[in-house]
């Protein structure tokens, strides 16, 4: 069975050859001492050409692996422009692909960061959420009195202060057209001083993370008669 990654690692490896032919293929005839010599320079050239080629393809893999693959190629394309016989059709094909690897390497990082701060906010709102029944209970012993003074007061109100550093609001306001967006109608009361849907009395508090609403304050509605 053939090994494929072996017939890779040979593709990859440059060739070298040494011409001890003693006749001339071009002319045929016998080399002289001198014949012979050139013939080893040339083939000394050819293999340190071949050395330098395959030094500049480990070069350019290598840098694709580091994460400056871009920074080589820029670096390429301009040794390729700075060459008196480039080919400018070559030279503006790599250019092309140079900015065409810059904009997705652009695209590629603004998603990473985009995807990093929806990951962080998600992240706060799961904590929150988990934190909204204990802010009820909070809610309800403040509202009955119990949280006027003391230790527990104390720690009620840092833990306040914490929460709102992460943009936790309350929607517990009394009197404000009601609006279904941040407001659960429990019930619905004639009001004759209402002029539109009021919230006349707030039965469970609400609460939002930025624009993002948590849970919607359980109200009852005041309705014009």
């Amino acid at each position: 069975m053939p090994h494929h990654g072996n017939e890779h690692e040979h593709e990859s490896e440059p060739v070298s050859f040494r011409d001890n032919r003693k006749i001339d293929p071009e002319t045929g005839k016998v080399r002289g001492p001198q014949e012979e010599a050139a013939a080893q320079d040339a083939a000394a050239a050819s293999d340190e050409a071949a050395s330098h080629a395959h030094e500049d393809v480990t070069a350019v893999d290598e840098a694709h692996d580091s994460g400056d693959a871009l920074a080589q190629a820029e670096q390429i394309l301009n040794e390729a422009s700075a060459e008196p016989a480039a080919d400018q059709a070559l030279v503006e094909e790599l250019r092309n692909d140079l900015l065409r690897l810059q904009a997705e390497y652009v695209n590629y990082r603004k998603r990473v960061e985009r995807d990093r701060a929806v990951a962080g906010e998600m992240a706060v709102i799961g904590v929150l959420n988990s934190l909204l029944p204990v802010l009820d209970d909070i809610d309800a012993a403040r509202q009955h009195g119990d949280l006027t003074d003391g230790p527990f007061a104390a720690i009620a109100a840092k833990l306040d202060g914490v929460l709102e550093q992460y943009g936790l609001n309350r929607i517990n306001e009394a009197g404000v057209e009601f609006d279904p967006n941040i407001h659960e109608a429990l019930m619905q009361q004639p009001d004759p001083e209402a002029k539109v849907d009021t919230v006349s009395q707030v039965l469970r508090w609400g609460y939002k993370s930025g624009d993002r609403v948590l849970r919607a304050a359980q109200v009852i509605v005041g309705v014009p008669e």
